[in-house]
């Protein structure tokens, strides 16, 4: 496999708690510090990140993107696996509450057979998020995998935000770019920066997933006005490390319909891959909720 490593090759700190890990089977805990995620999307209209569209809808505020949670157990997740995360690894996200601008909040890793645990909580010690990381994409028992299965499908036809989608709908051939320009201006946010994505334009996991969902206009047009956020997401990379200013190609297929009293919810994978090879290089799943209150669908109920 190729390697893109040669100067960031894990450090002295991490080889030794693999190697600890491995002589005592003991399971070490890891846990990061509190940071203060930016929601750098306050301004934007009609969205779940605007205070006023979050608060109509009973959020406490604009809603940080769950993406954006990612990248704070990246740190952790290079010490337990290298760098080879980036080419061959997954994290899967499942999320459990809303954060807002600045909120401070502690990503956890706890490392385990097969693949890790993740958690991460506020100073109250609410839980926010839940997963798991593994260094080889796919991971059948990953926490998107195993929350999927265990979700009841809903008919589509019984839906109102989606019902005009079905499971098994493709869409191929989509563009995709994220430009340099755009990683350089999150970078001055980012809670965890790394040498990689300066230097080298690597994505971290949130802008995989801001490469990825360039295809929601396409994939998700027939859903009209409502409001939607991320339930949860799942970024796997088999041939990474995905890049900003790098030009690939987009399929899509939705895997599963969902509903509970507050939102119709959608399941489905995004395939990134490289145009010139066809191969495919990663994918990221999505669990994307439409609010009920927020569509005129729903406005009897609503209203």
């Amino acid at each position: 496999m190729r390697t893109f490593w040669a100067s960031v090759a894990p450090d002295a700190e991490a080889r030794n708690l693999e190697e600890s890990m491995t002589q005592t089977g003991a399971v070490a805990e890891l846990a990061g510090e509190f940071r203060t995620p930016r929601n750098a999307f306050q301004q934007a209209p009609g969205s779940i990140h605007n205070d006023a569209v979050a608060s109509k809808l009973g959020f406490k505020g604009g809603t940080v993107p769950g993406s954006v949670h990612m990248d704070q157990f990246v740190p952790m997740l290079l010490d337990l696996y290298g760098p080879r995360w980036f080419e061959t690894g997954d994290i899967s996200l499942y999320f459990t509450q809303a954060t807002v601008d600045a909120e401070p909040v502690r990503a956890v890793v706890t490392p385990g057979e097969g693949r890790a645990r993740l958690t991460m909580y506020n100073e109250a010690g609410a839980l926010i998020c839940r997963g798991t990381a593994s260094v080889q994409a796919p991971d059948s028992l990953s926490e998107l995998s195993l929350v999927l299965q265990q979700q009841t499908a809903v008919d589509p036809t019984k839906l109102r935000i989606l019902g005009q989608y079905r499971v098994g709908d493709e869409l191929s051939g989509i563009p995709l770019r994220l430009e340099v320009e755009k990683l350089q201006d999150a970078l001055t946010r980012i809670t965890e920066p790394h040498p990689l994505y300066a230097q080298q334009h690597v994505l971290p996991p949130s802008h995989v997933v801001s490469l990825s969902h360039q295809v929601r206009p396409k994939a998700l047009e027939k859903v009209g006005k409502s409001v939607g956020l991320f339930g949860a997401l799942e970024v796997r990379q088999y041939r990474g490390p995905l890049r900003a200013g790098v030009d690939y190609v987009a399929r899509t297929k939705m895997l599963k319909f969902t509903e509970s009293p507050k939102a119709e919810a959608v399941w489905y994978d995004v395939v990134i891959g490289d145009p010139a090879t066809g191969h495919d290089i990663a994918c990221v799943q999505y669990f994307l909720r439409f609010m009920k209150a927020s569509s005129p669908l729903w406005a009897a109920e609503f209203g």
